[in-house]
């Protein structure tokens, strides 16, 4: 190693010695830059020897030696395949790769050597933490800083997000419960209305097989204050009877609106009802379409013997039994057994609702009674108050009067009893007059005639209801139920099945009016209402000022813009007069009107009120009037008028 060599001052430090007004700090900074380059000079002296011209001599060499060879083999092997070119050239790229490494490696020890020679008191950098590692303080409580803010703000992000997904939830909540309690209200409507088409089949004689199944849960539950008497002079069988009069068609219908009535039903009586009524068809059903096995064919009449007669709660037992001796694991004949619990629970079915037939008879004739007291009531009110009337006249003439015997009510005038007159009853008859005809009727003795009518009053007085009267039809020149009639009907479930408009609304609203207390043609015909499926138009109408109040958005109230009247008369007497109608204007009303429709016998008339405006009689603007196959159908719309805006 060389020793230190003597170098010539810099410019700097000329300036400063020939400065003759130098001060002290200015010859400290000079000798400290001194001392620096004695030591930059002395590192780089050693380099000079570590990295003399024999090493990189060497260098050269290995370099020259390498290329010298890579010729060497190009020129010895020309036709060299790719592979071996590939792995030459591969090699060459690590052999450089590895030079490549090694010259950093000595420079990062260069490097530390440099620096290990200064110390913490003695650099040139004036850094008293020199020998410490360096940490970045301010960047790492900068980047904390950032950390702990991004950390608050995901903690925010995620609370606001749970409170996000909380109030979806409780929406969703609320908008299921509200769902639901639609779908009750929904489906209690439309239990509702099943039941009143039931009700209206029956009044009007067209009541199908379920329209009966549901006339016995009328009589289950009786709402109090109900004065329906529909279906009293029906007389009810146990449900499970009516399948006897149904053909396969029927069955299979009965099958469905079984299944309708059981998804709307809440009621734990009438889903009981109804289960055990699907358990029967479907059981009729299967007999039908030969779905029933070989072994249960077998065991049919070894059931009807077994189980007839017996109580719901033995055959509960019964089933229990068979349970227990199929999943007992004992050799069994299996299709025999599951054949025979099969039956037993059809006939499950039928006992519970022969029990429920029972309370439906008892809670019918209750409700007979009651409308028969009442009926009586009411006669005998009508009965004292006419006895009450004659006698405050006879006491106004001051003619006397006698008591009623047994009564305590009002006396009856004496001169208002009629004496007995042999007039009274009928005349005598000589047998010899009676004609071939008469003389064939049997002649019942007075005694048996008595005898009978006691029988027949104590067979009414046993009975556990008493059936309504029938009325006498009269069959002269009645209307009979032709093609027309069916025509009509079918019409009327047409256009009761056709979908409604989005601006269209039901309209069924009838209005009372004074009906003739008689007809003429009443002692021929049974006056009847006819039947009407009608319909209301309703929209916005966009005059001036609903334009200025009023958008898309935030539309105006709907109002009236037309009606559909379809009135059906099938059973006309006088086919060759339609039925008419007319506007009734009232005194006093000037926003509605009335409709009166008119037909003649057998229907009376009907009237529907309607908005008071102008009708748009043009075929192009929807105006219908015609009476085609029994239907009358009047359609039309009001003319759409433009008035000024209200200023309010």
């Amino acid at each position: 190693m060389a020793g230190y060599a003597s170098r010539s001052p810099t410019r700097r430090e000329k300036s400063f010695e020939a400065s003759p007004s130098g001060s002290y700090r200015d010859e400290q900074r000079v000798s400290a830059r001194r001392r620096s380059d004695d030591r930059k000079e002395r590192r780089r002296s050693r380099s000079r020897e570590r990295d003399g011209p024999s090493s990189r001599r060497r260098v050269y060499d290995d370099v020259r030696d390498r290329d010298d060879d890579y010729v060497r083999k190009r020129s010895r092997s020309p036709g060299k395949d790719r592979d071996e070119r590939k792995r030459d050239k591969s090699e060459e790229r690590r052999v450089k790769k590895a030079e490549k490494k090694r010259i950093m490696e000595e420079e990062e020890a260069r490097q530390v050597a440099e620096l290990s020679i200064y110390s913490a008191t003695d650099n040139p950098f004036h850094d008293v933490n020199l020998g410490q590692q360096f940490r970045w303080h301010k960047k790492n409580e900068k980047e904390k800083k950032l950390a702990r803010r991004r950390d608050a703000i995901r903690r925010q992000e995620a609370e606001e997000e749970l409170e996000r997904e909380k109030r979806k939830q409780r929406l969703r909540e609320e908008e299921e419960a509200r769902m639901q309690r639609l779908t009750g209200i929904y489906g209690q409507f439309q239990l509702e209305q099943e039941r009143d088409r039931a009700a209206i089949r029956i009044r009007e004689k067209r009541a199908k097989a379920i329209d009966f199944l549901a006339l016995n849960l009328r009589y289950v539950h009786p709402i109090e204050g109900e004065e329906d008497d529909t279906g009293l002079e029906i007389d009810l069988d146990e449900p499970y009877n009516i399948l006897d009069n149904l053909n396969p068609a029927q069955v299979e219908e009965l099958h469905d609106d079984i299944e309708r009535y059981l998804s709307l039903e809440e009621s734990e009586v009438n889903i009981d009802f109804w289960t055990n009524m699907m358990v029967v068809c479907k059981d009729r059903l299967d007999r039908i379409k030969g779905i029933t096995t070989a072994a249960a064919a077998t065991v049919e009449s070894d059931v009807t013997a077994l189980l007839a007669g017996k109580s719901y709660e033995h055959l509960a037992t019964l089933q229990k039994q068979i349970q227990a001796k199929l999943s007992g694991g004992e050799p069994v004949d299996t299709d025999y057994w599951e054949a025979l619990l099969k039956k037993l629970i059809v006939w499950k079915a039928k006992a519970k609702l022969k029990g429920l037939h029972e309370v439906v008879v008892r809670n019918r004739l209750e409700q007979l009674r009651k409308r028969q007291r009442d009926e009586a009531l009411q006669a005998q009110e009508e009965l004292l108050a006419g006895v009450a009337r004659s006698a405050a006249q006879h006491v106004k003439s001051g003619r006397p009067v006698a008591a009623v015997a047994g009564t305590g009510e009002p006396d009856v005038p004496l001169e208002s009893v009629e004496p007995y007159d042999r007039s009274m009853s009928p005349p005598l008859v000589d047998a010899q007059k009676l004609s071939v005809e008469e003389r064939a009727f049997e002649i019942v003795p007075q005694k048996d005639q008595l005898r009978s009518l006691l029988e027949q009053r104590r067979a009414v007085a046993a009975s556990r209801y008493v059936p309504k009267a029938v009325q006498p039809v009269v069959t002269t020149d009645a209307p009979e139920v032709t093609a027309s009639t069916d025509v009509a009907d079918a019409l009327y479930k047409a256009e009761a099945e056709r979908e409604l408009d989005e601006e269209e609304e039901l309209f069924n609203m009838e209005e009372n009016i004074a009906q003739p207390a008689s007809y003429s043609w009443e002692d021929k015909w049974r006056p009847r209402k006819p039947r009407y499926f009608n319909r209301v138009h309703t929209g916005y109408e966009w005059n001036k000022y609903n334009q200025t109040h009023y958008d898309l958005d935030n539309p105006p109230p709907k109002v009236v813009q037309g009606y559909k009247f379809n009135i059906f008369y099938p059973d006309l007497i006088d086919k060759s007069k339609a039925p008419t109608y007319k506007i009734v204007k009232e005194p006093g009303n000037e926003d509605t009107v009335l409709l009166h429709f008119s037909a003649g016998p057998p229907y009376e008339d009907i009237a529907f009120r309607i908005v008071n405006r102008e009708w748009e009689f043009s075929h192009k603007r929807g105006f219908r009037s015609s009476f085609d196959r029994g239907c009358l159908s009047l359609w039309f719309n009001f003319r759409r008028n433009v008035w000024s805006s209200p200023i309010s």
